[in-house]
């Protein structure tokens, strides 16, 4: 009786250790695959940027780059501002206020990815001379595409506005983008 006790002892001993050690074999063979799912490190880093603001001028742009991606940091003089808030945004293709598309009590920083959502090309109108397209935003010569001063599309083939990145201002003169 000692005997059979035993060997059902030594079977359930072997049953749970092949099945642990399959276990662990197929945790080690799928963790690669898991793992190489994750962001690479060139990717992480670009996750956010930071920007020196304080040398931006009212009614000044610069591009800063963000994921690849260009993107647009406009310090809007108040009466700007004032101009593009009595304008009517519900009629828009892409209707959003002015007052959604920055953060509230900064409301002379408008920052937007510059990217055209129609094809993908970069607008023009965040330096001197360029074209500002009929609404003094931006303007993307590529297929007519025309954004007001709010980024929004107000002319031509692109379907929504300018996105609005994710960002935070870390003191008042550098913004977090990301």
């Amino acid at each position: 009786m000692d005997s059979t006790k035993d060997g059902a002892n030594r079977r359930e001993f072997l049953y749970l250790t092949a099945g642990a050690m399959a276990a662990v074999g197929a945790g080690t063979s799928v963790w690669p695959l898991v793992d190489s799912m994750n962001p690479a490190a060139d990717t992480l880093a670009m996750a956010s940027t930071e920007v020196d603001i304080s040398k931006i001028e009212a009614g000044q742009t610069i591009m800063a780059v963000w994921r690849g991606k260009p993107v647009f940091i406009h310090r809007r003089p108040m009466n700007e501002v004032t101009e593009i808030r009595t304008e009517d945004w519900k009629t828009l293709r892409d209707p959003q206020s002015d007052e959604d598309r920055v953060q509230k009590g900064h409301d002379e920083w408008l920052v937007l990815v510059g990217v055209c959502t129609h094809l993908g090309c970069i607008p023009m109108g965040s330096k001197m001379g360029q074209p500002k397209g009929d609404f003094g935003g931006w303007f993307c010569p590529c297929h007519g595409s025309h954004y007001d001063k709010s980024g929004r599309i107000r002319k031509g083939p692109a379907p929504k506005n300018l996105a609005v990145p994710a960002y935070t201002f870390v003191t008042d003169t550098l913004l977090r983008i990301g």
